[in-house]
């Protein structure tokens, strides 16, 4: 396993688990948090404040920049470093913002939006491969985990809060908000001081080619997929599925889905970091397509609170498990690798999921499309199985593999 001699977290400890709070790492929430609030503050409201017309091209430029900039972030990364581009993350995601409320129509708006997808993209990768590295490798599935809650409140919080302050204060100060947000944080980025590696560590990263291409990072990422997709249906159809008079139970659903996804990452990062994270991966799968299963009975509030419980288990369990492994089998250059791969993954579940259970729910109506969306699901069971055995033999010897186990 390779080792951080150098590491605050090393160093600071003697003989037990090293410290998680490390003041680097506190510092990479700053820029978390920043980048976070920023562009959830914006991802509900400028489609609100673009109209019916502008709406669907502001976030498809968004969404489609953040892909493009997940599959160049490796590139640039492993060519400029990690505080460059998480610098520029941030600023790509600032300085546009208040223009967001002075241009004047759709294709201005998509554009601005196209370079804060780009930043968004930059902090993503960036801003995951420092992470992963201001984690120690003894406790980075219950890091990642924090990391996750980190993250995640803010989002909870900025996405509604967005909308509700643009209808009741403005949205020339809603986009100035969030610009100061992701400028804000750019003083904390020279502060994310990683510790050189070890000696024999590998130093080349890894390109998206090979990435995807190595069955130990493609089969982790296709189960998230998998996972991912279910959640980007119940997300966008839950509320339309559920009979009317009944939007309180879909709220609540996920409402529960969310904490209890939050809830399952941490218990996961802490189980993973004692007993591996492999051996999480099927469990968080079958509870995801369980729990998606029991969506299928949208008429009866229960099933779809149990559901939104089972469902959200599984996917936190997948979120931390996957991530976790993957971060496992490269070294540390290859962090953003990983970190742009595992998210591809993630967005692009969430997107197809989305748009392909629309058309099929218009032919065989709700019930029966969730009923076979979880059927399909139960498709990923071979990749991940085939990786929890081959995946006994690698971790036997990760210690030798010249890519080597990242701490």
């Amino acid at each position: 396993m390779t080792t951080h001699a150098n590491s605050p977290a090393r160093t600071a400890t003697s003989g037990g688990r090293p410290p998680l709070l490390t003041r680097p790492l506190l510092l990479r929430f700053v820029s978390m948090v920043g980048a976070t609030v920023n562009f959830f503050l914006l991802l509900s409201a400028v489609p609100a404040h673009a109209g019916r017309d502008g709406a669907g091209l502001a976030t498809g430029a968004l969404m489609l920049s953040t892909v493009l900039g997940e599959l160049a972030g490796p590139w640039i990364v492993a060519r400029w470093g990690n505080r460059g581009p998480l610098t520029a993350g941030l600023f790509l995601l600032g300085a546009p913002a208040p223009a967001l409320s002075v241009v004047d129509g759709p294709a201005w708006t998509a554009a601005l939006c196209l370079v804060r997808g780009l930043g968004f993209a930059l902090t993503l990768v960036a801003g995951g491969a420092l992470t992963a590295a201001l984690i120690p490798a003894e406790r980075r599935g219950e890091g990642l985990a924090l990391v996750g809650v980190v993250g995640g409140v803010p989002s909870l919080v900025a996405l509604p809060l967005g909308v509700w302050l643009a209808q009741n204060v403005g949205y020339g100060p809603v986009t100035v908000a969030a610009a100061v947000a992701a400028l804000a944080a750019i003083p904390s980025v020279p502060g994310l001081r990683e510790a050189a590696p070890a000696q024999g560590a590998a130093s080349k990263p890894l390109g998206m080619a090979e990435a995807l291409r190595d069955t130990g990072l493609r089969r982790p990422a296709a189960v998230f997929a998998t996972t991912a997709l279910a959640a980007g249906i119940l997300v966008t159809f839950l509320p339309l599925a559920v009979p009317h008079g009944s939007a309180g139970v879909a709220t609540a659903a996920l409402l529960v889905q969310s904490a209890t996804a939050t809830a399952a990452r941490w218990a996961a990062g802490r189980y993973g970091d004692r007993r591996g994270s492999g051996q999480l991966i099927t469990p968080g799968l079958l509870l995801s397509a369980a729990g998606t299963a029991l969506m299928a009975a949208v008429s009866g509030p229960v099933a779809v609170l149990v559901g939104a419980v089972v469902f959200g288990t599984g996917f936190g369990v997948a979120q931390n498990a996957t991530l976790a492994l993957m971060y496992t089998r490269v070294s540390r250059p290859s962090y953003g690798t990983v970190t742009a791969l595992w998210n591809l993954a993630y967005d692009g579940g969430m997107g197809a999921g989305a748009a392909g259970f629309g058309l099929l729910a218009g032919h065989t109506g709700y019930p029966w499309a969730f009923t076979l969306t979880a059927a399909s699901m139960l498709g990923a069971l071979a990749p991940a199985m085939r990786d929890r055995r081959a995946g006994e033999g690698r971790s036997a010897g990760a210690g030798q593999d010249p890519r080597g186990t990242a701490g």
